[in-house]
């Protein structure tokens, strides 16, 4: 079997009591699935677990053995109780450091905040030995790529930041390719436009990028698939929705 050919996999953990009392709903499981379909990757299997750290290693080692990759989301934050990475380092038999570069980011982000780096925000620059950074561009706290294993925050939409940094990057069973459309609207006024067409067209994604620009207000709206076909049927719809709603649309983008 060609690598093209491959069905390239995924596990997904998802951390926190939080999820399994019912206070919080959990909203990304869909997004992960949804992002790594656009990849051309396919989510095979999803675990919710406690934080409890022998739990949380023994779903990440067989998920991330089962599986091309692993994501996890949740645990990953300020508090006594965020204690995923300590489980993953443990489960990948590696030491915990603090980061430099997320030890710098975080000294930069929180430099004019109430309190600025205190010891509970400086666990955010920890990662298990030799792993990556993964941009966050919303708090600051950056996500962690260590091999296949992918940690990411429970928030939803910092981890759709975070998904978005990824994606491209990983190797799937077909090319992303991309078409943007730019328009100067603010994003909330499209925003039910956007939700509409990537309904109708369940394999490509859509990005929106939001501006301000020469005193003007506007967006960006990246259109992602593996398949070329199905990537133009969603321009079209997108370009014709904004159009017939009265929205002047430029073409590649603003």
């Amino acid at each position: 079997m060609s690598s093209k050919d491959k069905i390239w996999t995924a596990g997904l953990v998802i951390i926190g009591d939080e999820i399994l009392s019912g206070r919080t709903h959990d909203k990304n499981i869909a997004q992960v699935a949804s992002w790594l379909q656009v990849q051309g990757i396919r989510l095979s299997e999803v675990r919710v677990v406690p934080d409890i750290m022998e739990r949380i290693v023994e779903a990440v080692n067989a998920l991330r053995e089962g599986y091309d990759y692993l994501f996890t989301t949740g645990g990953i934050g300020p508090t006594h109780d965020d204690i995923t990475v300590d489980a993953i380092a443990a489960a990948l038999g590696v030491d915990v450091i603090v980061h430099p570069t997320a030890r710098a980011i975080l000294e930069k982000y929180y430099a004019d905040k109430p309190g600025g780096l205190t010891e509970a925000r400086l666990r955010m620059a920890r990662v298990p030995a030799g792993a990556e950074l993964i941009p966050n561009r919303m708090s600051g706290a950056p996500g962690i790529k260590l091999g296949n294993v992918h940690l990411m925050a429970g928030v939803p939409h910092i981890t759709a930041g975070m998904l978005d940094a990824l994606t491209g990057t990983l190797e799937g069973g077909a090319p992303l390719l991309s078409e943007t459309v730019g328009c100067w609207t603010p994003e909330s006024e499209v925003a039910d436009i956007l939700r509409e067409v990537e309904k109708a067209h369940e394999d490509c994604q859509i990005g929106s990028y939001p501006f301000f620009r020469d005193g003007k207000v506007g967006a960006n709206f990246v259109v992602r698939s593996t398949d070329e076909n199905l990537l133009k049927s969603c321009v079209d719809t997108l370009c014709d929705g904004l159009g017939t709603a009265g929205f002047d649309f430029t073409p590649g983008g603003i």
